[in-house]
């Protein structure tokens, strides 16, 4: 269904090609997924199929790459798009229509398709999706998240024969991520669709792959093969192999059930170390009985007559990270902007130190509270690195240098001419940190900070919040990453519908949730493991945690 024969790609400007050397097959009706680290042109391999590479992004393709027989070289997107549907990371960028009903028919009016026919495939999708309370919603009031599904929903309701998916889960919370996967699964199986996913959270989607195609890095060739194996020698895996890995499982597990199968004499060994390592994520320092960095009290918000939140008490202290949960929709956004300020709320109060946010100005806002939004680009507007930094030192009133400093940091190797266009995702949320750094807010908040990013660059992020977090800095995240609130979150708070449902120690509240849960705390369950690090501190001690 889609063959790449010795497909290279440079871009202009480029000294080295992207990719070089892809050279595989996607048999009709199988899932393929595409894994590697960041950086390293999966999404020009997923561009090339849709005929967006060269022919909307510029540059050289060497190499012949068909899809349904049709040669992208001689067919630009428009003459693929009855056969391939594409969805990429962003999907604001998608949508062309105003509602979730016309956003979903779009696609079929644009083929021609009769009225009677898009109907019931809109109906199809709609409950396929879990989209029918939302079908007449205005897009843009919509959580990140649910606009996912609706990108997703809008190229499925057409038909494709080839589905082209990049990081189609990110923004998802882990239930929608299960009911889209699951939802795939069955266009693969039932339909014969054939599905070409590139997605950094492989503990979602390796138990679904037929054959994962590995980009190891520049100069390598990809690697093509099936999971275990593939995840035997590849860079990134998730912590399912990981834990493998560590036990010398043969060969590697690629879902809980495999894993929980081989664990029973890890769970001997295990059993007696349980009590030596700490099963929350660290201590926090002892803080004064009246050390707050921010309260809420009683905060309700109405947004377009839709109550977002509702009856909200949250206390933040110095040092603490907490990890803010729960479904798209939530309220997790909603909580994070009314804590800088971005809401006006319709009840109750919040207060950062001594200020009420939506009424302090931006200016002396920024010293006591920084936001890094779910689009780190939406901070950042200069056409160089550098600009940005001044106008972040000047915004601040903080020394010359101050941003560049935490830049060198975060990103060493970054120019100082570099666009922030031409960042990875992972590179411009490090640059977005920086910029709200340089005023040194006690109160951090990130929205989605894993979204685009793979494992090595998600450890750095971690190792860089733990160490503000030991600086003093509050630092509250709104994800659906569950591994990454079990890495660093001292607590979890659960929202649902507005409400808050649980607040308590990491490990109380992720333990008891099946939808939250981290891999390592399910496969190892009824003992409270959360992460492949404290299971390796404990089978050899002296390692870090």
């Amino acid at each position: 269904m889609i063959r790449f024969e010795d497909v290279s790609v440079t871009y202009d400007g480029a000294g080295e090609p992207t990719v070089q050397g892809v050279d595989f097959e996607v048999p009709e009706g199988e899932l393929v997924l595409l894994a590697g680290p960041s950086g390293v042109g999966k999404s020009t391999v997923l561009g090339a199929v849709s005929g967006l590479v060269p022919h909307f992004t510029g540059g050289t393709l060497r190499g012949r790459v068909t899809v349904a027989g049709r040669d992208t070289r001689t067919h630009k997107p428009r003459e693929l798009a009855d056969v391939v549907g594409t969805v990429g990371q962003d999907p604001l960028s998608h949508f062309v229509t105003d509602t979730v009903e016309d956003e979903l028919a779009y696609g079929m009016e644009s083929l021609g398709l009769a009225p009677d026919v898009m109907r019931r495939r809109v109906e199809e999708t709609l409950d396929l999706l879990g989209l029918a309370g939302l079908r007449h919603r205005p897009i843009a009031t919509l959580s990140g998240g649910q606009q996912q599904r609706v990108a997703i929903g809008s190229v499925l309701t057409p038909h494709p024969s080839v589905l082209v998916l990049d990081e189609p889960t990110s923004a998802l919370d882990p239930a929608a991520a299960e009911e889209v996967l699951a939802v795939l699964q069955r266009l693969v199986h039932d339909l014969g669709t054939t599905v070409l996913m590139a997605e950094h959270r492989l503990e979602r989607v390796i138990q679904y792959a037929d054959q994962v195609v590995l980009l190891p890095g520049p100069g390598a060739a990809p690697v093509l093969g099936p999971p275990a194996e593939v995840m035997a020698v590849s860079p990134v895996y998730p912590p399912v192999v990981a834990l493998g890995r560590l036990a010398g499982w043969s060969p590697l597990p690629m879902t809980v059930r495999d894993a929980r199968r081989r664990a029973s004499d890890l769970r001997k060994q295990l059993e007696v170390r349980e009590g030596i390592v700490p099963q929350g994520r660290g201590e926090l320092r002892d803080q004064p009985p009246t050390s707050r960095t921010a309260e809420v009290q009683a905060l309700s918000v109405t947004r377009s007559r839709i109550q977002a939140l509702r009856g909200i008490d949250l206390t933040i202290t110095p040092g603490e990270t907490i990890a803010l949960m729960g479904r798209n929709g939530a309220g997790k956004s909603t909580l994070l902007n009314s804590l800088v300020g971005l809401v006006t709320p319709s009840g109750g109060s919040v207060r950062v130190g001594d200020a009420v946010p939506h009424r302090t100005p931006p200016k002396a806002l920024v010293r006591k509270v920084g936001l890094v939004p779910q689009e780190p680009r939406d901070l950042l507007y200069a056409d160089t690195v550098a600009a940005e930094c001044a106008a972040a030192d000047q915004d601040a009133d903080a020394e010359p240098g101050t941003c560049r400093a935490l830049v060198t940091e975060l990103l060493p190797g970054v120019s100082d001419d570099t666009h922030p266009r031409d960042l990875s995702e992972g590179q411009r949320l490090a640059l977005a940190l920086a910029v709200v750094l340089t005023a040194r807010p006690p109160l951090l908040l990130l929205d989605e900070p894993t979204r685009g990013l793979d494992y090595a660059a998600k450890a750095r992020l971690v190792a860089v919040l733990r160490t503000l977090a030991a600086e003093g800095h509050a630092i509250v995240l709104a994800t659906h990453d569950v591994e990454l609130a079990a890495e660093i979150a001292h607590r979890v708070v659960l929202l649902a519908d507005g409400e808050v449902i649980a607040d308590g120690p990491t490990a109380d509240v992720v333990v008891s949730s099946p939808s939250f849960a981290p891999q390592v705390t399910k496969i190892l369950a009824p003992q409270h493991w959360l992460t492949v690090s404290q299971v390796r501190a404990a089978l050899q001690p002296g390692t870090d945690s």
